[in-house]
């Protein structure tokens, strides 16, 4: 069976299953950052005997439900005890199973972007794994070191030297496995925090309570800790992982400071709402943000087209070009992939004409196209594209 059609179907599978168990996780992550957030101090004294520090009464799906929190722990373990666990580790094993098969296993295409530097594959996978574990170790260190003494502190150098890696990864890769990268190792640094604290925490506090030992609530706090900067660290990695489909922000010249903007942008909106679910409504956070996006999406808009005076290119002399850099893929018969991606087929003048506002933006404003450029389209190239399209693709 055909090589690039099982990476296809694999892409498919593992983008579907990563989607459901990431959805299933970060949905919990959210819940529960809500949840304590939302809780009361009880006002039952059998409650405050009990020991639970704090509850709250909801309605959903018509029925009623009070959930409660204990300051440290139940006197009794109770026989059964949910874990949540599997939707960390089962969204990083589908999102790394995916890098390799969208990434490292086309390596050439997706990561290496000669023009920057002249890596070859294994050097661009060797980086990019060097990334994710490079990452949770710093950001482990810094944890451990800074978190109890100084949280601002702790959270601008943690900010500083994500920004860092983001230039360094568009000094060497591909703007899109690049942004790609700085994604996959916060949800790397993520996924650590549940296997290597908050999990562990867990099972200590659950192991003394078994020795009939009091529990030590070190345990539950430096747990809270970790997951509360899950939950800050969600937005940024969805940006990242769908950021691949918009090639404006990792195409440009500095692609790692649009990357830094939006970043801090998404930080600022999540802090809204985890003010708001205690709340406080503190608009200016959301403010704050709405305004860098507007920022940098203004900064990234392309300048308009200027008409060539001595007469734009007609679509015959256009074809050529796009033939020869375009047509392995942007075929009814593509030679370099299964199907024509997002059905665009290049193989008419008709068509040709029909797509010239997206051919321009895709090779001469955004510069996406080809993928890695594979086939070598020159600047020249692409000026001609431009003169076409300000000739109003004739």
């Amino acid at each position: 069976m055909d090589f690039n059609y099982l990476i296809e179907v694999g892409s498919l599978l593992l983008r579907w299953l990563h989607l459901i168990v990431g959805i299933a996780w970060i949905g919990s992550s959210f819940y529960f950052v809500w949840l304590d957030n939302s809780l009361k101090p009880p006002t039952d004294p059998a409650l405050k005997e009990k020991g639970v520090g704090g509850e709250l009464w909801a309605v959903h799906g018509g029925g009623f439900y009070n959930p409660q929190k204990y300051l440290v722990a139940p006197a009794h373990l109770p026989s059964e005890l949910h874990w949540f666990k599997w939707e960390s580790y089962s969204t990083f094993l589908t999102g790394f199973f995916l890098l390799g098969v969208l990434y490292y296993a086309q390596a050439a295409s997706y990561m290496v972007d000669p023009a920057k530097a002249d890596l070859s594959p294994g050097a661009a996978i060797g980086i990019g794994l060097a990334t994710l574990v490079v990452g949770w170790l710093v950001y482990d260190v810094l944890c451990r070191v800074l978190l109890r003494r100084n949280l601002l502190l702790f959270a601008a150098l943690y900010f500083i030297f994500v920004v860092a890696v983001a230039w360094g990864l568009t000094q060497l890769l591909s703007g899109r496995a690049a942004f790609l990268h700085i994604g996959a190792m916060i949800a790397t640094t993520m996924s650590a925090n549940v296997f290597f604290w908050i999990i562990p925490g867990q099972k200590k506090t659950i192991a003394m309570m078994q020795r009939g030992e009091t529990p030590d609530p070190i345990h539950g706090l430096r747990a809270k800790q970790r997951s509360v900067h899950n939950n800050y660290l969600t937005l940024p990695v969805l940006f990242c992982m769908i950021s691949n489909h918009y090639a404006f922000t990792y195409n440009h010249p500095q692609a790692w400071l649009v990357l830094a903007l939006i970043l801090l942008a998404a930080v600022l909106i999540r802090h809204f709402f985890n003010l708001r679910h205690k709340g406080v409504f503190a608009w200016q956070y959301p403010a704050a943000g709405g305004a860098l996006l507007l920022g940098v999406f203004v900064w990234l808009a392309p300048a308009p087209l200027a008409v060539s005076a001595n007469g734009a290119p007609s679509v015959a002399e256009i074809q050529p070009v796009l033939t020869a850099r375009c047509v392995a893929c942007h075929s009814a018969t593509p030679t370099l992939i299964p199907a024509a991606p997002a059905g665009v087929v290049l193989d008419t003048p008709a068509q040709i004409r029909a797509l010239g506002p997206r051919i321009l933006a895709q090779t001469v404003q955004l510069k996406a196209m080809p993928l890695g450029n594979v086939t070598a389209m020159t600047d020249s190239e692409r000026q001609q594209i431009a003169a076409w399209a300000g000739g109003g693709y004739r």
